[in-house]
């Protein structure tokens, strides 16, 4: 294994300081296929992550599903985090600090993270497709890209 080497060896994230990302609105995510395998190619592939995408509010009742779409090594998709009745938060509209050092999140199907509703449809397909095609070796990327959509 290779030595740590702060110059080589570092990930910038790309969050958003002080957003809390269970707050309501808006995001817009793609998730890529490891060493950029195919998905669009293969028919069961791609009605996996749409069957996967699909079924994401059973899991995650608060959650609205937007658009969908499968590219020949990613996905990307909007998702609507709506918090419980009792929040008023405004759509993407407000700061709100996220504790995220240190501390780690207990999954809430009522409040789900943008991070647990990728990390769930991501395990839920290579899951699925696994179970079908043992022999494939299908894999995601680590991570995905997020943007907060703030406005129209």
């Amino acid at each position: 294994m290779a030595q740590y080497d702060p110059e080589k060896h570092h990930r910038r994230s790309i969050r958003l300081r002080g957003w809390g990302y269970t707050s309501a609105g808006a995001y817009f995510v793609t998730i890529c296929t490891n060493q950029g395998e195919s998905l669009s190619d293969n028919s069961t592939l791609r009605d996996i992550a749409e069957q996967t995408w699909q079924e994401l509010p059973n899991r995650f009742p608060s959650i609205i599903l937007d658009e969908f779409v499968v590219m020949p090594n990613h996905v990307h998709f909007v998702v609507w985090l709506n918090p419980p009745d009792d929040d008023d938060a405004g759509v993407g509209a407000q700061l709100n600090c996220a504790p995220t050092i240190g501390v780690r999140f207990k999954a809430d199907k009522q409040r789900p993270a943008l991070g647990q509703i990728a990390r769930t449809f991501k395990a839920l397909v290579t899951r699925r497709i696994h179970q079908l095609q043992p022999e494939m070796p299908f894999a995601w990327q680590r991570n995905y890209y997020e943007h907060i959509i703030r406005n129209e």
